[in-house]
């Protein structure tokens, strides 16, 4: 079986030497041989493994997450269990884009309230952060 060492395995993954380090430690890659001189020698799987990790990552999924998909895939877990993790994250990010959403729409109307002239003493942007319930109720009436 072939081996790789890091610094291969770096420039064939697109991924950073001390990324790999840090995977390893984190238990997302398994402890790979090592030489007589004591390198790392990877075996062939790493780069598609780092590969995989990285896109995971590219859709939102956290490490320890990550983890969970890479133990369900060694495992040859069913595919319900990663459909059910895959919902959870989509949720999670459809939740975060609507609170996303009514940040962008209080602010507009903050901005929308605000001529841009005189001090700030006037300011309802000013105004509204220095009081709570003026910023919820511009966030509430943007969600409603």
């Amino acid at each position: 079986m072939p081996k790789a060492t890091i610094g291969g395995v770096a420039r064939a993954s697109g991924v950073a030497v001390e990324t790999i380090r840090y995977y390893e430690r984190a238990g997302l890659l398994p402890a790979p041989a090592r030489s007589a001189g004591g390198y790392r020698l990877f075996p062939d799987g790493t780069v598609a493994r780092l590969r995989f990790i990285q896109r995971a990552k590219r859709l939102g999924f956290t490490l320890d997450e990550v983890q969970r998909l890479l133990s369900l895939a060694d495992n040859r877990a069913a595919s319900s269990e990663v459909r059910a993790l895959a919902a959870e994250k989509l949720a999670g990010i459809e939740a975060r884009l609507r609170d996303l959403q009514r940040m962008r729409d209080a602010l507009a109307h903050l901005i929308a309230d605000c001529d841009g002239h005189g001090s700030t003493a006037g300011c309802p942007i000013i105004q509204a952060l220095a009081d709570d319930d003026e910023v919820a109720t511009h966030g509430q009436a943007a969600a409603d």
